[in-house]
């Protein structure tokens, strides 16, 4: 078959036999495919009514960065830290956070280049090495590795410059910067420089991402006072602590005791096993990045308990999946394109996996759920950080059939996850390739 005029006028007069294709035609002209295609009665289900909710802050705005993850991952630790000063709400620094996770990617990287020296230079590796080395996007345990390292401060403390907020050129200008050092670090090897000497090199090429990171985003507190003022109108001071310090005392988490849970039901990744991506991380020597596979119902069982103890979720989803950004719903019935396509879209979540077609592309946190009578999970409330004109002022509503369909990790304590499915973390943990979908980074803006 080739595409000529008999194909063409043979598409034409199927097109035109079907009336409605006209009328279809004129409205995705005017409002484009998916207003077009809202389904009405998607927006009836979704009351913003929650039976079990957490406690959590004021909305929050990640701008044009990626950081997404990050603001999921303070906006979860700071509900311990509302309750511990005794504040209906709080914030951290996530440019304090970025210039870590930005100087830690670079060091990362820098050391991935040496230890694949002798890797040819079209192979896929450093292909995949070089394809974006410091963005904004991360995981769960990326995030938890920063946090054991380096603490977190309070906004007032770190706040936000334009390049926190407005990542693009810094980025770019980092990105071109690991490439040359990248293509300097090859090259010696190529030229028989000792390893010494090209590990010599790599300490002024990380100088010029420091330099860089404190000229676009600020000095490093290495302590600082936070004064703050209560519910009660109480004025308190904390005077001269360190980031780790206020971590340690403010959110008080065992870092060691989230686990990140995984739902990817493809053949390649049996249940109740651990996986790790090659090539995957941000800080060097913390911990390497651990999932444990499970049925989605231990995700949503493992969330909920969390949930009736108080306690927000992070979870990772690929958000841009039939979700209604303006509106805050999330529903795997929110366009009906069959109706207005003629076919809807059919892929399997493990399909959808396999080719391409989705993955994990954003961070947020779950701060309730609606459970019907028996217990079983209607509505899931999202804490979003897109700003409060997004959503219903910040907060979105997701369908459990969308949670099915397109959540992907979260993290909890492990205290929520039956015995059955830790087990995973005791046996050798399975190795993904580095282009894996499950090393996919949570970054949408």
């Amino acid at each position: 078959m080739t595409i000529n005029t008999e194909l063409l006028t043979n598409f034409k007069k199927r097109f035109d036999e079907n009336r409605e294709n006209q009328v279809i035609q004129g409205a995705i002209a005017k409002v484009g495919i998916n207003t077009a295609s809202i389904d009405n009665d998607v927006l009836r289900r979704h009351s913003f009514t929650f039976s079990d909710e957490t406690k959590r802050g004021e909305i929050t705005n990640q701008q044009a960065s990626g950081r997404c993850w990050m603001f999921a991952a303070l906006n979860t630790a700071r509900v311990d830290t509302m309750n511990r000063l005794n504040v209906d709400t709080f914030e951290f620094s996530q440019n304090y956070t970025l210039f870590w996770d930005k100087l830690e990617k670079a060091h990362y990287f820098l050391d991935s280049i040496l230890d694949t020296l002798d890797e040819a230079q079209d192979s896929r590796i450093i292909a995949h090495l070089l394809t974006d080395p410091v963005q904004d996007g991360g995981q769960w345990d990326m995030f938890s590795g920063i946090l054991e390292k380096y603490g977190a401060v309070p906004k007032a403390v770190m706040p936000e410059t334009f390049h926190s907020a407005n990542t693009a050129v810094m980025n770019k200008i980092l990105t071109s910067k690991l490439r040359e050092f990248a293509s300097v670090l090859r090259e010696g090897h190529q030229n028989n420089e000792t390893l010494e000497a090209l590990t010599a090199k790599k300490e002024d090429m990380l100088y010029f991402i420091y330099n860089v990171l404190v000229k676009a985003l600020g000095e490093i507190p290495e302590t600082f006072t936070y004064d703050y003022r209560d519910k009660d109108n109480a004025f308190h001071r904390i005077a001269d602590i360190t980031p780790q310090e206020f971590f340690k005392k403010y959110v008080g988490w065992d870092l060691t005791n989230l686990v990140s849970l995984l739902n990817a039901p493809t053949a390649d990744k049996p249940y109740g096993r651990a996986y790790t991506v090659k090539y995957l991380g941000t800080v060097k020597e913390a911990q390497p990045i651990r999932y444990i596979n499970a049925p989605i119902e231990v995700l949503k069982e493992a969330a909920i308990t969390s949930i009736k103890a108080g306690e927000p979720v992070w979870f990772g989803c690929d958000v841009g999946q039939m979700s209604i950004r303006d509106g805050g719903i999330m529903d795997e019935k929110s366009y009906q394109y069959d109706l207005t396509l003629g076919e809807g879209l059919n892929l399997t979540k493990a399909q959808r996996l396999d080719y391409g077609d989705s993955l994990l592309t954003h961070a947020m946190v779950f701060v309730g759920v609606n459970l019907d009578d028996e217990g079983k999970p209607l509505t899931w409330k999202v804490e979003n950080s897109w700003g409060d004109k997004a959503g219903k002022k910040g907060i979105y509503s997701m369908s459990d059939k969308w949670f099915d369909e397109y959540n992907y990790q979260i993290a909890v304590d492990r205290k929520y996850i039956p015995e059955k499915w830790l087990k995973a973390l005791d046996e050798p943990v399975i190795e993904l390739e580095p282009w894996d979908p499950m090393g996919a980074l949570a970054m949408v803006k």
